[in-house]
């Protein structure tokens, strides 16, 4: 990029980030997510460094927060709050502690005090005689904005700092004093204590959730994020509004130096005043130990009860803390080791129609590579017609697309403001693009009524991309598991008149196969007894081979210990369905309209008129692998590794596709990878072949 290019970029950066900034620091609004203005802001920030000579004083690379609202009255604050410096991987916090390492004499073993980060506000509280003089938002880092009467109605908060009994504060120095100066400590303990703790205002998931979904219900517009939700309740000019948000609170810094030498004792002291700090820190001896902390807060971040997107890592000793000192707005002895992006920024290239087994086209789009939850994302669903008219997209736009588990990314949002005005518009299909019969949308029960679909789809039932899709499903590794036959040769197979449905692969011979492309004797052999051999199959890949919309491996699980055989299951009610417990209304539908649709009715025949045999079903018993989490890594002799997932499912235990400290067993194989290694760091029980067949035999 020349110098010239950068300028432009640059301006145009600033502007938008500092639009946003604005938005949501002083209006409290987001129309951008934070992980997208995480991304302009790391490019704005890469920009300066490569050309140093365009860094100017009111740069957003250059700040710290927004300007405090007119509402409130201005705070001076002696000590700054200070931003906080973000990385996303080991090798990048390794660089942190090279860095702090060149400051420090030779030498010098840092050890850490970590901590969850958390999504909310961050508030100062200052203590005058042990009573709650004056609460402060951070505003621009050095004046914030006096907050006082809302804060006081946060019940975590205390108005006055507890005071303690003689013994309370013997026991106290006996358990956390290491290193305080005893005589000084009990001194200020004998007086009502003046200090200023600093911390986090959040709300709870359930809260948030609870204030949406009443803000909707009375036509109100929806806060975008736990984040917005408590710094617009903070800035309520009536104390009421806030009192009836209920925010939560925690402490994470003691300004005022009491004697404490290390970081976790600063936490302690603040328990001891009465300031309600997380129970969840850790003291870590090195870097790894670190990792090792934050990957635990990753896998177990869903159940907590608020949100959060990384952990804040502190320099445990305080000297040390204090001699790392300060670069620029950032504090040197403290990071944030953020979670992997489950957002990211990239740019749309192309959009294609899919074609699934129902008939509906989704449109999906082809992007520039982004990373995103630790893996490069290509493609990101557009769902429909009517998502891609919501988003206002076009091909050639600036997108968030967003991926939660192992769900397939999706675009949330359009970046209008970086448009060029070479963008295009995104054409929907009128006809199929593979069978050109023309598109349609189907009439759905939505309640008492009937709507149009969001969907649209090819009208034509016999169209080849449903048929292909269709049996492309039925013989994969969870279904049938019939090896050999890919989506070219399904493709060829129904050129040639060989196969409409499923049930016509049972019916064929070498005969019909040897004198195709592709087909030898050999490989025609070969796939007759593959299909051969699928033919003895399980009750949950039999019910999952049909393609059922809604009805997974899990459900087809479900059903089968519900069911117990396909008999009982195709002749259940609308009633049975609905009663079981995991299953939803729209699931039971589905299954009751497939059961009783007459081609559904002939297909599943014409499976056991051509020798499928359903194996009969055994419930798991209770207490073998009930309970239980398995990940499975490397290559098993004696098992696929969909038949290893079978039997530990059909033994009641579950099997996961990553390695958490939740995990109960990783059975390791040949050249097993980073799982094992995962699973090592954690210390998760690894077991091998032979202990993973001993366990399956109950002994």
């Amino acid at each position: 990029m020349t110098k010239t290019q950068a300028v432009l970029r640059i301006k145009k950066l600033r502007e938008v980030i500092e639009h946003e900034r604005y938005l949501y620091h002083v209006l409290d609004k987001q129309t951008m997510p934070e992980a997208a203005l995480d991304k302009l802001k790391h490019e704005l920030y890469t920009l300066e460094q490569s050309f140093p000579e365009l860094i100017t004083p009111d740069s957003p690379t250059q700040r710290v927060g927004g300007a405090p609202l007119k509402g409130f009255k201005k705070v001076p604050r002696a000590a700054p709050m200070l931003s906080i410096e973000d990385v996303f991987s080991d090798e990048e916090l390794q660089d942190w502690e090279d860095r702090n390492q060149k400051l420090v004499a030779s030498g010098t073993h840092f050890v850490y005090y970590a901590e969850i980060k958390m999504d909310g506000l961050a508030v100062s509280l200052e203590y005058e005689n042990g009573v709650l003089a004056r609460g402060s938002t951070r505003g621009d880092g050095k004046i914030g904005e006096n907050v006082t009467q809302n804060l006081k109605t946060i019940d975590a908060i205390p108005l006055r700092l507890k005071e303690s009994s003689v013994h309370e504060v013997d026991e106290f120095l006996k358990h956390y004093g290491r290193g305080l100066d005893a005589r000084a400590f009990r001194s200020l303990c004998a007086k009502p204590v003046s200090l200023e703790a600093r911390g986090e205002c959040f709300m709870s998931k359930k809260t948030f959730e609870e204030l949406n979904r009443v803000a909707l219900k009375n036509g109100e517009e929806a806060f975008a994020n736990p984040r917005n939700a408590a710094a617009g309740s903070i800035r309520q000019l009536d104390s009421s509004v806030m009192r009836a948000r209920k925010l939560d609170f925690y402490a994470y810094a003691l300004v005022t130096n009491l004697g404490q030498v290390t970081h976790e004792q600063e936490h302690e002291i603040m328990k001891f005043f009465g300031l309600k700090v997380n129970p969840l820190c850790r003291v870590c001896k090195n870097l790894k130990e670190v990792s090792v902390y934050r990957d635990e807060i990753m896998k177990k971040r869903e159940k907590l009860p608020y949100w959060t997107d990384g952990v804040v890592v502190n320099v445990h000793d305080e000297s040390l803390f204090n001699r790392l000192g300060v670069v620029g707005k950032t504090s040197r002895a403290m990071i944030a080791y953020k979670f992997p992006a489950e957002q990211g920024v990239t740019k749309i290239k192309m959009v294609h129609w899919q074609m699934g087994r129902t008939g509906a086209l989704t449109p999906v789009a082809t992007m520039e590579p982004v990373q995103l939850a630790g893996s490069t994302v290509t493609h990101a669903t557009l769902h429909n017609p009517d998502e891609i008219e919501r988003l206002g997209l076009k091909i050639g736009d600036t997108v968030v697309v967003e991926k939660a588990g192992d769900i397939i990314p999706k675009v949330i949002q359009v970046l209008i403001k970086l448009r060029t005005g070479h963008e295009k518009h995104i054409e929907v299909p009128a006809v199929c693009p593979l069978c050109h019969s023309r598109i349609e949308r189907r009439k759905i029960t939505a309640g008492k009524k009937q709507e149009d679909s969001s969907a649209i789809y090819c009208s034509n039932q016999r169209c080849f991309g449903q048929e292909k899709e269709k049996i492309i499903h039925f013989v994969s590794k969870k279904a049938f598991d019939m090896d050999g036959l890919g989506e070219k040769i399904v493709e060829q197979l129904i050129e040639e008149g060989l196969i409409r449905t499923p049930a016509d692969l049972f019916i064929l011979k070498e005969d019909n196969l040897k004198d195709l492309e592709r087909f030898a004797e050999k490989s025609a052999e070969n796939l007759v007894q593959s299909i051969e051999k699928s033919k003895h199959t399980t009750l949950p890949r039999f019910i999952f081979a049909l393609g059922i919309p809604h009805v997974g491996e899990e459900t087809a699980l479900d059903l089968s210990r519900a069911f117990g055989t396909l008999e009982k299951l195709s002749n259940t009610t609308r009633e049975e369905l609905n009663a079981l417990p995991n299953l939803g209304p729209v699931i039971s539908k589905s299954l009751y309209e497939y059961f009783h649709e007459v081609e559904h009715k002939k297909l599943i025949e014409e499976l056991l008129d051509r020798g499928v045999v359903i194996e009969k079903f055994l419930a798991p018993k209770k207490g073998s692998f009930d309970g239980k989490t398995f990940v499975l890594t490397g290559e098993l002799a004696g098992f696929t590794r969909e038949s290893a997932s079978e039997k530990i499912r059909a033994l009641g235990g579950h099997v996961a596709g990553s390695v958490s400290a939740q995990t109960d067993y990783v059975v390791a194989g040949e050249k097993a990878g980073s799982k094992l290694a995962k699973a090592q760091k954690l210390g998760v029980k690894i077991i091998h072949e032979e202990a993973f067949k001993h366990l399956l035999a109950g002994r």
